[in-house]
């Protein structure tokens, strides 16, 4: 979540106008994330996640994202439901982009997670990846190998370089391995992509919400769980690693969805994938991130130390 668009008083109320939801009360600009503007949006009955969709996200893509939402809150998954405006619609136009109101569930994300939040989070994504056998949409992942190379062009060598004079020879040499390493035929469907811990909010050790699924697509699933052993196994720098943490996440999983043999054998390649993915797109917001936007820009670096790790522990860090 971030804020690059800033609204007024007047859009705000205006637009809460379309929806049965109240009269706008308070709202507050949310700079966690780095792809949308979003609001803490207080109104007369209840509070809500406004999201205006700015970067990354194509509007076409919208009714995949915020029905999926719909699906697992159905199936009693703890993710937010949208909110239909008096139309029914899913979203809204507000200065020619588009809009959602989101439920807003309590809870807190941790910035520290511990082995029990672990256990809960790989649980949850398994009961997820079982939810959304029955969701009929597909999506391709956009941020997935094919495009890896398409965003190491867009950022330049010389861009690149400016983060880390070492970052260019880094991603070359590991973008050249991945077409031959990538592993085909797992397991797939819908998947978060995205679940990192300030994307899961807890009260205690137990999860009140899973959010933002604006990375949502068809993948392996074990792709997914290999993202979240990058986002949840690691101190925010990349820089030390927790057996504890990584054992009580995939046990969370098994717990719902064991993993098959193939599967397991890929992690490692998968979980390599993962920081480089996460790499390219945190370079890219480095580097092209308005120097006005209420966003909190996230070092690339830190999953280059991820990737290293992966590299040196292979099968070990799963273990």
């Amino acid at each position: 979540m971030a804020v690059y668009t800033h609204l007024g008083a007047e859009d705000l109320a205006g637009l809460l106008a379309e929806y049965d939801v109240g009269e706008l009360v308070s709202a507050k600009g949310i700079a966690e994330g780095v792809s949308n503007s979003n609001w803490l949006v207080e109104t007369t009955q209840n509070r809500f996640i406004l999201t205006m969709y700015e970067r990354r996200i194509d509007t076409e893509d919208l009714p995949f994202f915020l029905s999926l939402l719909d699906h697992l809150a159905a199936a009693n998954c703890p993710v937010p439901r949208t909110i239909h405006d008096s139309s029914g619609a899913l979203s809204r136009k507000l200065d020619g982009k588009a809009v959602a109101l989101i439920e807003f569930l309590s809870g807190v994300s941790p910035s520290a997670p511990n082995p029990a939040q672990a256990h809960a989070v790989g649980a949850a994504l398994a009961k997820m990846h079982q939810t959304t056998t029955g969701y009929p949409e597909r999506r391709q992942n956009d941020m997935g190998m094919d495009r890896w190379q398409f965003l190491a062009d867009a950022c330049g060598d010389a861009a690149l370089a400016s983060i880390s004079p070492e970052l260019p020879a880094f991603i070359h040499a590991h973008l050249e391995q991945f077409p031959n390493l990538w592993p085909h035929g797992l397991p797939s469907g819908v998947v978060h992509a995205d679940l990192f811990p300030d994307n899961v909010l807890f009260v205690g050790d137990k999860i009140s919400g899973m959010i933002d699924f604006y990375f949502a697509c068809t993948d392996a699933y074990a792709y997914d769980l290999a993202v979240t052993h990058a986002a949840w196994c690691f101190d925010q720098t990349g820089e030390t690693f927790s057996p504890e943490i990584s054992r009580a996440l995939i046990a969370g999983y098994e717990s719902v969805r064991p993993l098959l043999p193939e599967e397991r054998d890929c992690l490692p390649v998968l979980a390599k994938g993962a920081a480089m993915r996460f790499i390219l797109s945190r370079a890219d917001d480095w580097l092209n991130t308005p120097a006005d936007a209420l966003v909190e820009r996230k070092d690339p670096m830190d999953f280059v130390r991820r990737l290293q790790f992966y590299d040196r522990t292979g099968h070990t860090a799963f273990a």
